[in-house]
């Protein structure tokens, strides 16, 4: 799992600030002074949108070492730390990108990657994890998360959240404008967009099209999950050692990350209507494309 559940959370946070200080600098009623002028409104959308995504990204780092008390390895202190960096190290060499941060946090078996670029990244996995895994099962797990980054997967998931923002930040003010209007419909000198109802709509509209919203990023984050997974066997020459990764994985009670990190783990997945808010597919589907790739 990768850093999408920590990135739209804050992205949703920054989302709402930005629009309540929207509301009390009066763009609100700038917006609506004539009737909704869509124009500057999908302007300003693009603008608090794509504003709130970046931020997110920017701050990708610094929220996941607070949230999981990830401690970064600046002097490695023993062997295992020695080979967590020297393993990183290599991958970053084979991927082509600069040396990602390492990091090590306490918890049960689980793994991250985040950072707002291919150059400016972390690399953490749980103490659980090495516990409980051999070398070269935690060598694919790092060689998945060194592919995310590779692969530029946070900067792709910023831009995709930028145009879901944007649509939501739109859309919010629409529905709130016309809510406005019909609650105001026998009051001649009212001005719609201006009132309680418009701006209670528009945190409501935010709050459940941001949710929808979700399932898109949602999709994308597991499609870069099965791009992840082949990273690493390139990476590697050979796909076995995560596909047994994942298989041990399956066998284990995946550690709880923080809420606002429950998709930036290895593992993930879910059954039925929830599988369209996964952030990942299924262990077993995961495999199986492995070994479809391997065939």
């Amino acid at each position: 799992m990768k850093r999408v559940v920590l990135f739209i959370a804050t992205n949703l946070a920054v989302m709402l600030v930005l629009s309540i200080v929207a509301s009390l600098l009066g763009v609100n009623r700038y917006l609506t002074a004539n009737g909704l002028n869509l124009g500057a409104l999908l302007v300003l959308a693009g603008i608090f949108g794509f504003g709130g995504a970046f931020i997110s990204l920017f701050m990708s780092k610094m929220m996941a070492k607070w949230s999981t008390g990830a401690q970064v390895i600046k002097t490695p202190g023993n062997p295992t730390e020695r080979w967590l960096v020297d393993t990183v190290a290599k991958l970053a060499q084979r991927a082509q990108i600069a040396m990602p941060e390492v990091a090590i946090y306490d918890g049960a078996p689980n793994a991250f990657a985040t950072g707002p670029s291919k150059n400016n990244s972390l690399v953490a996995v749980s103490t659980g994890l090495l516990q409980t895994m051999n070398k070269e099962e935690v060598e694919a797990v790092l060689a998945h998360e060194v592919a995310h980054v590779a692969n530029g997967d946070m900067v792709t998931l910023t831009l995709i959240q930028g145009v879901v923002n944007t649509f939501v930040f739109f859309l919010a003010r629409v529905v709130g404008y016309f809510v406005d209007s019909f609650l105001k419909r026998n009051d001649d000198n009212a001005q719609p967009g201006q009132g309680i109802g418009f701006f209670l709509t528009v945190i409501v509209c935010e709050i459940v099209f941001g949710i929808l919203a979700s399932v898109i990023v949602a999709f994308f984050s597991r499609h870069r999950e099965y791009r992840a997974d082949e990273g690493a066997a390139r990476y590697l020459n050979t796909p076995q050692p995560m596909i047994n990764a994942l298989r041990r994985l399956g066998g284990l009670e995946a550690g709880a990350l923080p809420s606002n990190m429950a998709a930036s783990g290895i593992a993930g997945g879910a059954h039925g209507l929830m599988a369209l808010f996964a952030s990942h597919p299924s262990i077993k589907q995961r495999i199986e494309a492995l070994q479809t790739g391997a065939r």
